[in-house]
């Protein structure tokens, strides 16, 4: 059984796996956190928000979402959404000032898990696509499947 995914999120996937599977997933880093990775580990998606984990979009986040601006395929207020995901899973407190609460291990493997999957949930809901990381329903659907070929 093969899934058809829409490109961005394609793309955003293989991007999120391959900087956790490297180890260079980062919450504290714009360029290496989940949005900075799906930009290509690029930070100017950090400019459309005045602090880091904040889902208010400033004057360039606005203007840019106005015009229905999309950066690697999602838009600026998306790319806000899908980092406050990330940084919660990760359990910082939002958003990210000198006194908020940070987890005490940022880059633990737990931590970083906890961040990718929840990402890769939102993703999902974005497009509108079943969350691949339900592996439970992954193998319900599987072996239904199984049995459904055998009775024929």
């Amino acid at each position: 059984m093969t899934t058809i995914f829409p490109f961005r999120l394609e793309q955003a996937l293989s991007k999120l796996y391959a900087a956790f599977s490297d180890g260079s997933l980062h919450p504290g880093c714009c360029t290496a956190c989940a949005v900075g990775t799906i930009c290509d580990n690029k930070d100017m998606w950090k400019h459309m928000t005045d602090a880091h984990g904040s889902l208010v979009l400033n004057y360039v986040g606005k203007v840019n979402e106005t015009f229905g601006k999309r950066f690697y395929g999602y838009l600026p207020s998306e790319l806000l959404q899908i980092e406050g995901v990330f940084l919660r899973a990760c359990g910082y407190e939002l958003p990210i000032s000198r006194g908020s609460m940070k987890p005490t291990d940022p880059q633990g493997d737990e931590v970083m898990f906890n961040g990718m999957r929840a990402v890769i949930h939102y993703l999902c809901e974005l497009d509108g696509v079943e969350d691949v990381m339900d592996i439970q329903q992954q193998f319900l659907s599987a072996t239904a499947e199984k049995r459904a070929l055998s009775d024929v």
